[in-house]
């Protein structure tokens, strides 16, 4: 009997060998209707082939599923900081610029540079084009993915992008701060003036871009996106980030600033507890939203809104994650993978600190033959063993 999985998969390549051409038509009779030029529908799709890979990308997105301190370990650590703060000194014109146009705080854009592509270190490798037509013709929301496909075209159509470094990511995110293309079509901005609006090969047109869109969610100039604080013991009071209520509601909830200074101030905040109430808390602003309208992860916004914080030379997260076995930075995780090679684990000879499915496999089975737990974390426990500690 075929196993779920298998099952799934199975049915995942049909359009490969069945469908996938009779689609791609439809998709070209598509965008000829929206406008884009036969030729640039022609030399874009012409070499299309189905990656039956994505489909398993649609439940996997790790904001979602990963422990938040390992989130925010990977994300948030002394390495991006560093790397942040000597590309804000490389870009601070292009900065400075988008901050004064639209407002919106420059270590927040530098920030989402940096959690989004590592500051252009990590763009993504997969084509575009081919992504979002895989995703067009199977999968979850092909319906998103075919508006996304047109966009994609319209951006070739008007030249703003070179067809051959249209790469990204699998969901069709591209350039130094991931816009997806129909993003791209309502608020890039050409802030380096040269006539074209290009996220790939312009860092001031990605920050400039980033700073217009958390502009149009909502971005209040001057509003910190929040703070940590300290809650009463026993809190059991209302929580969540979308449940805005005044600050003075919260003082007389018996919730101070971490430091134990009064919360203070006007205006409202939401209360986040990524780790429920044994875990660091923060108030959060509209601000927080802003972030959150840009990549609806809780986790993702945290990550952005604490490494704005550390770019401007404040203290990370100060009360204790409730774990005893806290996650790695980039560095530990790529200690840790060159201590898996070393066993003799095959991970491709790849030590970059990204912990996929090989490293994960190597840290089971290391976690099984050491007698742990098995949980494939690339946490301090599995570190410390793998140095003989």
């Amino acid at each position: 009997m075929i196993r779920f999985a298998a099952w799934a998969l199975l049915l995942s390549t049909v359009p490969a060998s069945a469908g996938f051409q009779e689609c791609l038509g439809e998709l070209r009779a598509k965008a000829a209707s929206a406008g884009v030029s036969a030729r640039t529908i022609e030399s874009a799709t012409r070499d299309l082939t189905f990656d039956p890979d994505l489909l398993a990308f649609e439940t996997a997105q790790p904001e979602f599923q990963t422990k938040i301190w390992d989130y925010l370990a990977g994300l948030v650590d002394d390495e991006r900081v560093n790397d942040g703060r000597a590309q804000m000194h490389q870009w601070a014109h292009a900065l400075s610029v988008a901050e004064s146009r639209y407002g919106v705080d420059a270590h927040v854009i530098a920030a989402i540079w940096g959690v989004e592509s590592n500051f252009g270190q990590n763009f993504g490798k997969r084509p575009i084009i081919q992504s979002l037509a895989t995703l067009s013709c199977e999968g979850r929301r092909q319906s998103y993915f075919r508006g996304e496909l047109i966009s994609a075209l319209k951006i070739l159509d008007a030249g703003d992008v070179d067809p051959n470094k249209f790469m990204g990511s699998w969901a069709g995110a591209f350039g130094h701060t991931q816009f997806m293309p129909s993003t791209f079509l309502r608020i890039a901005v050409d802030l380096d003036g040269d006539g074209r609006r290009d996220l790939i090969g312009s860092v001031p047109d990605a920050l400039g871009s980033t700073a217009n869109y958390l502009h149009k969610s909502g971005w209040v100039t001057g509003l910190p996106w929040g703070y940590e604080v300290r809650l009463p013991e026993h809190y059991a009071g209302p929580s969540g980030f979308k449940n805005k209520e005044p600050m003075s509601a919260w003082a007389r909830r018996g919730i101070t600033r971490i430091d134990g200074s009064p919360v203070g101030g006007e205006g409202s905040a939401g209360l986040l507890l990524p780790a429920g109430p044994d875990g660091p808390a923060f108030l959060v602003t509209r601000n927080f939203n802003a972030i959150f309208a840009y990549n609806a992860s809780e986790s993702y916004v945290l990550a952005v809104s604490l490494l704005s914080d550390r770019l401007k030379g404040l203290p990370g997260v100060r009360a204790p994650w409730p774990t005893n076995d806290p996650g790695l930075s980039r560095a530990q995780r790529r200690e840790l993978q060159a201590l898996l090679i070393k066993r003799g684990y095959d991970l491709d000879g790849k030590m970059d600190g990204v912990i996929g499915t090989k490293t994960r496999a190597a840290i089971i089975d290391f976690q099984t033959k050491a007698g742990l737990p098995t949980h494939g974390r690339a946490s301090a426990s599995v570190l410390a063993a793998l140095q003989g500690r």
